[in-house]
């Protein structure tokens, strides 16, 4: 059961989390660029995370979905890390959690 309520969490999260970046306020693409994106990553990033959301919520192709958020994910702890930005650090552990728990699913 706890599964299933993972890969449901991480599915409205990945998608919530690629609709706020692929909107793209200001203050997001105020964040890609100070992370030295060009202003047009949010969106891809965005785009990305959704496709992600898409894959895991189809069982077929939960794996692929899963690897891709897991590139994306570590790349973002990887960012957030190296520019000293530890409060993204939580959120990021949250997406990381839910997808080793997706994972054990047959």
């Amino acid at each position: 059961m706890i599964h299933a309520v993972s890969v449901y969490l991480l599915i409205a999260g990945l998608f919530g989390a690629g609709l706020y970046n692929a909107i793209g306020t200001p203050a997001t693409q105020s964040s890609f660029i100070r992370w030295g994106c060009p202003r047009w990553w949010s969106t891809l990033t965005g785009g990305l995370e959704m496709v992600c959301a898409v894959l895991i919520a189809l069982p077929a192709s939960r794996i692929v979905g899963l690897t891709l958020a897991a590139a994306i994910i570590s790349a973002a702890v990887l960012t957030v890390l190296r520019h000293r930005e530890f409060s993204h650090l939580v959120p990021l552990g949250v997406f990381a959690t839910l997808m080793a728990l997706a994972g054990t699913l047959p």
